[in-house]
């Protein structure tokens, strides 16, 4: 089960996160947006929808750049291991809590409100709570970084990242001795790639590049009714 979940299933969920998108967008292009509400409750939906955003940015740099990023890359620069260990758990516990923040509101916003309640989809419900209890997890991995600074742990973790990427057979072996937290973070991890095209996430594709080069202007013309 262990080889499966974090030697196997990461590639599975990688797959239908790639697939699942492209077949919604090309299937169901209207339904790629994040359906907002943010008629109602604005105030709470900015400031909920700021430091959630904001945070799970900061979060997915620390990991990309964290985690993908071989260890050797780090010697050659002389990064000691405690060093980054410690600005991982520092940087990512801030974005982290931040995050946490902006997302318990966008829930009591959601779940609060009965007009908000009312023109929610299950899967728009459920991924807000799940996200939260993945940014929990992360969190309680902050905690247990904290406790030994000597950078093994996260030395494991940056290696069975660069194994998933090399497909590397044995990538999975890297954390057999990780701490339980550390093994749900991921797996929930995974478990939200797999979802990701089934949910309001995939807003997070469509970066609004076209408006870098758009007019200043729109030109709205009646239209004429027919006589």
């Amino acid at each position: 089960m262990h080889q499966f979940i974090f030697g196997t299933f990461p590639y599975i969920a990688l797959t239908i996160l790639l697939i699942g998108s492209i077949a919604r967008f090309e299937r169901d292009p209207y339904t790629w947006k994040s359906s907002s509400s943010q008629f109602l409750r604005r105030k709470q939906l900015i400031w909920g929808s700021v430091l959630f955003h904001v945070g799970v940015l900061v979060i997915f740099a620390g990991h990309l750049f964290g985690l993908l990023l071989p260890i050797e890359f780090y010697d050659a620069l002389g990064v000691d291991h405690g060093f980054k260990q410690m600005l991982a758990a520092v940087g990512g516990g801030l974005a982290g809590v931040m995050a946490l923040i902006g997302g318990v509101m966008l829930a009591h916003r959601r779940f609060a409100d009965p007009r908000i309640r009312a023109s929610s989809s299950f899967a728009d419900s459920a991924i807000i709570l799940i996200l939260i209890a993945q940014l929990l997890l992360g969190l309680g991995t902050v905690i247990i970084s904290l406790q030994h600074l000597d950078g093994h742990e996260m030395g494991k973790l940056m290696a069975w990242a660069n194994g998933i990427v090399t497909f590397d057979g044995a990538a999975a072996s890297h954390i057999t001795e990780a701490h339980i937290l550390f093994k749900l973070h991921i797996a929930l991890g995974l478990s939200i790639f797999a979802i990701f095209p089934f949910t309001r996430l995939v807003h997070m594709l469509s970066a609004p590049v076209r408006y870098l080069w758009r007019p200043g202007y729109q030109i709205v013309r009646t239209r004429r009714k027919n006589v």
